[in-house]
């Protein structure tokens, strides 16, 4: 079985039409094992919440968003045993801690981190983690 970690950036092109849409869905069908820190759930929340606020989501449209979560292929992992790596990740490449857990999380599986997050990508790409990042356009799940 082929397993990735994805990020936030991905999981809301699962539900909202964005750039790259399409290629974040291609990752839900059988054969992936998906992952994710608990973060993510915070994350996706509010994105759901700025874009509720813009008036591009009715509240009913998060609300079944929010429910719909909990039913994707997506095992949510805690995040309290990557707070070291992740804090690493933050200091030695100055990206933000919450993204320091995606990648503890991807350096922890053993898998690629895939994310549609340009400045995670590009800073990810270059450092000295063992799984580096994957570009959500680059993913062939087939």
């Amino acid at each position: 079985m082929i397993r990735y970690v994805v990020d936030a950036s991905v999981v809301v092109k699962w539900f909202l039409p964005e750039d790259h849409t399409e290629s974040a869905r291609r990752l839900l069908h059988d054969g992936l094992e998906l992952f994710s820190p608990d973060l993510v759930r915070a994350e996706f929340g509010n994105v759901m919440w700025k874009r509720w606020r813009r008036g591009d989501l009715s509240a009913e449209a998060v609300d079944a968003a929010l429910r719909s979560l909990g039913r994707l292929p997506l095992r949510i992992e805690p995040s309290e045993s990557l707070m070291g790596i992740a804090w690493n990740v933050a200091r030695l490449y100055d990206r933000s801690f919450y993204d320091g857990l995606y990648a503890a999380l991807a350096e922890r599986a053993g898998c690629p981190l895939v994310t549609a997050d340009r400045r995670v990508y590009n800073t990810l790409r270059e450092s000295n983690l063992s799984e580096r990042p994957i570009w959500i356009e680059d993913v062939n799940p087939a």
